[in-house]
């Protein structure tokens, strides 16, 4: 009876690892997807690649996902919530952000180079097009969240704030996708300067 209830124990301790093992090789999964459809997109990388860089093997990777799209639906999701987290945190203090400090900010060279770790607003764009119903509301939520907190840093009348907070992050998007697009260093840097400045212009 003894000895029973001691096996008993043992089963459900390592069932009990075995699921939070599971767990976390199948978040590392994401947090790998994630960065890396920012970086190449989501045919840019295939399952064999994300499994190695997870420490993984191919073969592992239906006991997490049913799909290649699954994967790519939670990938897009979590980009964006760490995104959304950024906001959250902007957000939390934002009587010391300032706009010009958030513009600068977005269109720095660190940012338009570092495509792992950058908005996925801008880098997920036209994957997100082409994806699934899920990716596109987590992608609605994370825009919604980004003009909240504009419209937060815009004086002035909410309606007429709420306009000028989409033309300025329509405006950070689309020169930040310009700037990285073209293969022209000198180019780059001028899309980024002279979007700055019409941003600035704009806020005087």
């Amino acid at each position: 009876m003894g000895t029973a209830h001691v096996k008993f124990k043992t089963r459900d301790f390592l069932m009990g690892y075995s699921k939070a093992d599971k767990t976390e090789s199948h978040d590392r999964i994401v947090h790998v997807a994630a960065a890396r459809f920012r970086e190449l997109g989501v045919n840019g990388i295939g399952v064999d690649g994300l499994m190695k860089e997870a420490g993984l093997t191919h073969g592992g990777f239906y006991r997490h996902f049913s799909s290649k799209e699954e994967l790519i639906s939670e990938a897009i999701e979590k980009a964006l919530a760490d995104g959304s987290q950024k906001v959250v945190e902007a957000s939390g203090k934002s009587k010391d952000l300032r706009l010009d400090t958030l513009v600068n900010g977005y269109l720095s060279r660190l940012h338009c180079e570092d495509l792992a770790n950058s908005c996925a607003v801008t880098t997920l764009a036209a994957d997100v097009l082409r994806s699934n119903e899920r990716a596109r509301s987590a992608y609605t939520r994370q825009v919604e969240a980004y003009l909240n907190l504009l419209v937060g840093l815009i004086q002035g009348e909410e309606k007429a704030s709420r306009k000028k907070a989409i033309a300025i992050l329509s405006t950070l998007v689309g020169a930040l996708s310009m700037a990285r697009a073209v293969n022209d260093p000198k180019l780059s840097r001028e899309i980024l300067k002279s979007a700055i400045r019409e941003l600035r212009s704009e806020k005087e």
